[in-house]
């Protein structure tokens, strides 16, 4: 069965969103032209600053020039994870626009594929740290044909000693410590969920869901 590829018209555009750290990180493009993306670090003020700066991106279109929405889902931050879920799932619903939510780790280990492509099929390792001493850790491999990535071992919550006990028991080509500037991440989302769109994908914005991986307080 042949995949139909849809193309986003140069008159719309792809809108994503990263609140998982104190940075906020926004991108839109076309894919026609170079994707438009900036970092702020608003720390405290992200939630009443977002829209601010949504409004600045945006402009000169509108929201109607909006075809598809992204954001990144977590792991991160507790509160600006919600605040970027939110928003999207807000300016999803309003538009009536599909919203991808894309892994915080998945968009490090695409932008590590991508600026490295000496290897055709990498497997690659990313970890970041979590409450407690713990280490949120997934494992991804870009697809054959560039068309995404694909998750080996999905984003879990492991004790150091677990993660590499993970570690060792699968042939990684790389590890990838995701700490800071994540924010900087937000086209590797943009473009991981046009790919997504490309291929037909149309989620609701009642499924864009964060993942927070830990309780924000200790039981």
């Amino acid at each position: 069965m042949t995949t139909i590829i849809k193309h986003i018209l140069p008159d719309k555009y792809a809108l994503a969103l990263h609140t998982t750290t104190p940075e906020l990180g926004l991108a839109i493009s076309n894919f026609a032209d170079y994707p438009q993306s900036q970092v702020w670090n608003l720390g405290r003020d992200l939630s009443s600053h977002i829209h601010q700066y949504l409004v600045e991106v945006i402009k000169p279109r509108t929201w109607a020039d909006l075809e598809l929405i992204a954001v990144a889902q977590g792991p991160g931050g507790f509160t600006g994870t919600r605040i970027g879920v939110v928003t999207a799932r807000t300016l999803s619903q309003q538009l009536n626009i599909p919203v991808f939510t894309v892994s915080t780790l998945a968009a490090v280990a695409w932008q590590a594929h991508k600026s490295q492509r000496n290897c055709q099929h990498p497997i690659i390792a990313v970890e970041m740290p979590a409450q407690r001493g713990q280490i949120f850790g997934a494992i991804y491999q870009p697809n054959p044909d560039n068309s995404g990535i694909t998750a080996l071992l999905s984003d879990t919550l492991f004790t150091p000693s677990a993660w590499q006990e993970t570690l060792t028991n699968w042939h990684t080509n790389q590890l990838i410590s995701a700490t800071s500037h994540l924010a900087a991440t937000v086209n590797s989302i943009l473009e991981l969920a046009y790919l997504d769109w490309q291929q037909g994908k149309n989620p609701h914005w009642s499924e864009a869901l964060p993942y927070y991986g830990q309780h924000p307080v200790d039981i």
